[in-house]
């Protein structure tokens, strides 16, 4: 195949690749050796996505010449000697000198390009390149092109997973903070052997990013490993500037410390560890806040939908009922002296539902109320939680109880009743003998079948409304055990 760009190209063998492009060996007609990489173009692009001018930034691949070809985006750059991938391939982990080296030509690229506002965005092995006795970086164009066209999880390139920044798996924006995360990953391989993370899958890979602790640095003299550490950290404003980084590097003592020097450089590698783990844990933090109000919103919108097709229903079947709108969708529906109430959802602090079971995010009350009858009965109330009651990490609706242990004796207006998720429901659906036993099974409320709910309810509001409804006559009505996970 001939290329007619700006110089007339013969295009060869394939000699690489990945998920945005191949990779094919060239010359020109003065027989100079390049390599031209081929990428698909992609709807809604623009052509300048892929080229940027890099003029006077040290140590990248520069593109020599550009084009189209067909339905293809051309980028000639000049012929490397080998990738980083394939030098560790075939040498694994690197002296503490080469590494370093390495470490400082791509720190003195990501220096110059921070100064232009210019993000890599898919820093890794495979797109360090050497080329005239330097570590460069390369692909630019294709890591923005990426960005532009491509959500993060269509990032299916070998390892990419590997180095990408905490921020980056939580949808944000690349920054060149993110960069020097990836440069951390970078160097902790160097150096050991392997990434810090290595999955192998990408949910493992995004659990190990935003929580795990990372591994010990066996092989890094203190200097270094406070280095690599730092740029590790989960929060982007935390990590070191390019510049910092490569200052940094430039003062890594080849030969070992020694002394009063040594003991010194141990004890800030252990500060910067220990600040670390303090940030590792805020991290944690942060993300599971999010997770939370993540599914507060998800158990709102479902509860939602429940509340609305409950009261149609019930509505439509007693019209001339009395109707009264509550707080976050709630209502009241009256009917002579019964009144039937489902509250609004309320959040659940995870504080008051710590060393539980499973994890509950929100809660609601459905009462039954009528005068109390002669034996002083007036109703009984239901628990609805948002929780993964059966199976971990799967969040709905379930309709529960509570009633108390016989053994206490007492005797309640409202059976069997709700209670919020706290200690006491805590203690009810664990493994012990509480005060409160759990008096009706977890039931789940799938939204679009909920006939067996509405049916029974409407069924005791009906008894209710004519003075017929009657403490049960057994306590659990309903067996409950088995019906939520211990």
């Amino acid at each position: 195949m001939r290329l007619a760009l700006n110089k007339e190209w013969a295009v060869g063998a394939r000699i690489g690749g990945g998920g945005f492009g191949a990779v094919f060996e060239a010359e020109d007609t003065a027989g100079e050796k390049a390599a031209v990489k081929l990428v698909p173009k992609a709807p809604g692009t623009e052509r300048e996505m892929l080229f940027i001018d890099l003029d006077g930034v040290r140590n990248v691949v520069p593109v020599i010449d550009s084009g189209e070809h067909e339905d293809q985006w051309v980028l000639v750059m000049p012929r490397a000697e080998k990738s980083l991938r394939d030098h560790l391939q075939k040498h694994g982990q690197l002296s503490l000198s080469e590494a370093v080296a390495v470490l400082s030509d791509v720190a003195e690229a990501l220096a110059d390009l921070k100064d232009r506002e210019i993000v890599h965005r898919d820093l890794k092995p495979e797109n360090i390149l050497l080329l005239g006795g330097h570590w460069c970086l390369a692909d630019f164009g294709i890591a923005r092109y990426a960005e532009a066209t491509t959500v993060k999880h269509t990032f299916k390139l070998h390892g990419t997973f590997a180095y990408m920044a905490p921020e980056r798996w939580n949808n944000q924006r690349a920054t060149s903070a993110s960069d020097i995360y990836a440069l951390g990953v970078l160097a902790y391989e160097l150096l050991e052997g392997t990434p810090p993370f290595t999955g192998p899958y990408e949910h493992d890979y995004h659990d190990q990013h935003l929580h795990g602790a990372l591994p010990p640095l066996t092989t890094a003299p203190p200097l270094l490993a406070a280095l690599i550490t730092e740029c590790l950290f989960r929060a982007p404003q935390g990590r070191p500037a390019a510049g910092n980084v490569l200052a940094r590097l430039g003062q890594i003592p080849v030969a070992a410390l020694s002394g009063g020097l040594a003991a010194l450089a141990e004890a800030n590698q252990g500060a910067v560890a220990r600040q670390a783990e303090v940030d590792r844990r805020a991290s944690a933090h942060a993300t599971e806040a999010d997770r939370r109000k993540a599914l507060l919103d998800a158990a709102t919108t479902s509860f939602s939908f429940i509340a609305d097709a409950f009261l149609t229903t019930l509505t439509t079947a007693a019209p001339s009922a009395e109707v009264r709108r509550g707080n976050q969708g709630g209502w009241t529906v009256r009917i002579d002296d019964a009144q039937l109430t489902l509250s609004g959802p309320r959040e659940t602090a995870p504080e008051v539902w710590r060393t539980a079971p499973f994890d509950v995010i929100a809660s609601a009350t459905l009462s039954l109320k009528v005068p109390a009858n002669y034996h002083g009965y007036e109703g009984r109330s239901h628990s609805l939680w948002y929780a993964d009651a059966k199976t971990e990490d799967q969040y709905q609706w379930f309709e529960t109880a509570f009633m108390d242990t016989p053994l206490r004796g007492t005797a309640r207006t409202m059976e069997p009743f709700a209670l919020d998720p706290h200690h006491e429901s805590r203690a009810a659906v664990g493994s012990g003998m509480m005060m409160h036993q759990v008096a009706w099974p977890f039931i789940p409320l799938v939204i679009g079948d909920l006939n067996e709910l509405i049916g029974r309810w409407a069924a005791w509001l009906a008894e209710a409304a004519t003075g017929q409804l009657t403490h049960p006559r057994t306590m659990p009505e309903r067996d409950p055990q088995g019906s939520w996970r211990r």
